[in-house]
């Protein structure tokens, strides 16, 4: 079973391309510059995509949409 799960990912984000652009953003920042450790103290995963979806479902990452008025 993979962790964490794509539902508790959908609880945090509005969508699955959300959660794709999110994850894959930050998972690049991990890799491309080894200042920008992962933000959650112990991962479980030691890939760079794992270690931003950890992120995002203990709430260290999170994502706003802006409308057109704002």
């Amino acid at each position: 079973m993979l962790y964490p799960s794509i539902d508790s990912l959908m609880d945090k984000l509005d969508s699955k391309y959300t959660l794709v652009t999110v994850s894959s953003k930050r998972a690049r920042e991990i890799k491309e510059n080894a200042r920008r450790a992962p933000l959650v103290a112990k991962p479980a995963s030691h890939k760079p995509v794992g270690m931003a979806l950890e992120e995002i479902i203990h709430e260290h990452l999170k994502f706003e949409r802006y409308t057109e008025e704002e």
